[in-house]
């Protein structure tokens, strides 16, 4: 992400006003934005260069190009390592990447085998997304990591076999009805075991608390997209430590910070998953009942694919949005340590994690 790169100036978080939901939503579209998938190598590394520029004094303010290079930048490296996220596992590929499992958890009459098959697949897909886009001060050890996949894969599928046990037998309900509740089982499977995995993966975070840092001023940014030139930090006199490294020095780990991160994401998860989980199955009934879609029932799978994959789109940056990627709270919220060591306002921030 743009905030590991090097150079002493502030660089404006977004185009976007980050404190209002809707500001985010718009923010968080750039970031999910499936084009971002196609920039390579060179162009990562031109995005790069751009931002370095502006960073160090370079470059007088943001122009429309410096944003799509900061847009590049934020969806494909990782905000705390630097380094590039591994291309299917970018929130710029979650829709596609889920799409192609959930292709599978819907195929007719997998009986208990394949759904097995299947949420083992989602769920090893959910530990590789979570582990890739969380927060990196507290790294999980492999030993770990294997435990919370198993744990993982063990609830998702108790809850789809459950649920496909239990749908036939609720004789009370309509037809239709049963055919609607069956229609959300896999996702009901996926909601309550990808919250779960959340906190699976995320665990050692809780336990070992995330780094937090004192909260600096923000670069003003106007709506229409132009900044304000912040104001260029000085070289230091030599032996100094450079004014950036000291503002961004962690405060320490904080495991109340690192708790409501993984609430937070967890929390979003399920905002993701419930639109999906309902809008797709209803409409896709209501077709069905349809002439065409009786004369032509071929097409179902193909309907209820696109249909989910138009509901993810819409739904995954109003879920991310949810809360703001990069979390500022009072220190006094936290841990008595970080009591009176906030920066602006107080206030001190940490990497939620996606």
């Amino acid at each position: 992400m743009s905030s590991s790169l090097p150079g002493s100036r502030a660089l404006p978080e977004s185009q976007y006003d980050l404190s209002t939901y809707w500001g985010r939503v718009r923010h968080t579209a750039g970031i999910t934005d499936p084009r971002t998938l196609f920039v390579g190598s060179a162009g990562l590394e031109q995005a790069r260069n751009a931002l370095i520029s502006y960073k160090q004094g370079h470059l007088p303010s943001m122009t429309p190009d410096l944003w799509r290079a900061k847009k590049i930048v934020d969806s494909t490296l990782h905000p705390d390592t630097g380094e590039p996220v591994f291309l299917p596992f970018r929130m710029s590929c979650f829709v596609l990447s889920n799409l192609v499992v959930t292709a599978g958890m819907l195929t007719p009459g997998l009986g208990n085998r394949g759904t097995i098959a299947w949420q083992v697949a989602n769920q090893s897909l959910n530990v590789a997304i979570n582990y890739s886009n969380s927060n990196k001060s507290s790294p999980l050890s492999w030993s770990k990591i294997a435990q919370s996949y198993f744990l993982a894969v063990t609830a998702s599928c108790s809850v789809a076999v459950g649920l496909n046990s239990l749908v036939p037998r609720l004789k009370s309900l309509s037809p239709s009805t049963r055919l609607i509740l069956t229609r959300l089982v896999p996702f009901a499977a996926v909601a309550s075991a990808g919250a779960l995995n959340v906190f699976l993966m995320r665990g050692e975070e809780m336990r070992t608390g995330i780094d937090v840092f004192p909260a600096t001023p923000k670069a003003k940014v106007v709506e229409s997209g132009a900044s304000i030139p912040a104001p260029v930090v000085e070289k230091p006199v030599e032996g100094a430590a450079p004014a950036e490294a000291a503002a961004t020095e962690s405060l320490g780990k904080s495991k109340k910070a690192a708790t409501l991160a993984v609430a937070e994401t967890a929390a979003s998860r399920v905002f993701n998953s419930s639109p999906i989980m309902v809008i797709p199955a209803v409409v896709l009934v209501r077709l069905q009942g349809t002439a065409w879609l009786k004369k032509n029932p071929r097409w179902t799978t193909p309907v209820n694919l696109g249909l989910i994959l138009l509901t993810s789109y819409a739904a995954l940056p109003l879920a991310l949005a949810a809360f703001p990627q990069r979390q500022r709270v009072r220190a006094d919220s936290l841990e008595e340590e970080f009591h009176g060591r906030g920066g602006e306002g107080g206030l001190v921030e940490f990497n939620r994690g996606i």
